[in-house]
């Protein structure tokens, strides 16, 4: 059920708040890698979460620009 309202949330957000959000887990993601290579992490899972999400704002932009596209 939450990823079914995450993916609306995705959806209605412009193009350009795609890719600012895509560039925030982005910077995320790289902050929780340096955590994890100096053994400060504490949910090892979340890199995980954010590689997936990642995916989906990725996904959810190309079908946008396609979309523009036609």
């Amino acid at each position: 059920m939450k990823s079914k309202n995450l993916l609306t949330e995705l959806r209605s957000l412009g193009k350009q708040e795609l890719l600012v959000k895509e560039q925030e887990c982005r910077e995320e993601l790289f902050r929780l890698r340096m955590q994890k290579s100096t053994a400060q992490l504490e949910k090892p899972s979340r890199i995980k979460e954010l590689k997936k999400m990642i995916a989906r704002i990725k996904t959810i932009s190309k079908q946008k620009f396609a979309e523009e596209g036609k």
